[in-house]
């Protein structure tokens, strides 16, 4: 990835890899609950072979999004995701305080 492409939105990434023929998702926060790591409306965009920008969360979250994304672009339907833990194991997977996000993944077309 370009260095450019490394400070461009999400969205504009997506664009230009659907752009380029690439099967595309788009994973965005819609809600958040207690202490979460990115704020609602924040995104990552995937693609076909697992690449990714953007975040919309961190630790383990993120790699459960990305596996969710190719799901998505397989069989082309959306799904709605919801992440939360118990404080005490917070900060393994990346939301900390007990935090909990929803993540909505929706392939391109």
């Amino acid at each position: 990835m370009s260095e450019a492409e490394t400070i461009q939105d999400p969205l504009s990434i997506a664009e230009k890899w659907k752009q380029e023929g690439r099967d595309v998702a788009i994973a965005t926060v819609v809600q958040t609950w207690g202490s979460a790591p990115r704020p609602v409306g924040s995104h990552l965009v995937i693609d076909g072979d697992g690449n990714f920008q953007g975040s919309v969360s961190g630790g383990c979250v993120e790699g459960a999004v990305v596996s969710e994304a190719l799901d998505v672009i397989g069989a082309g339907k959306p799904k709605m995701l919801e992440f939360g833990v118990a404080d005490e194991t917070a900060w393994r997977v990346g939301l900390s305080c007990g935090g909990k996000i929803s993540v909505y993944v929706e392939r391109l077309v």
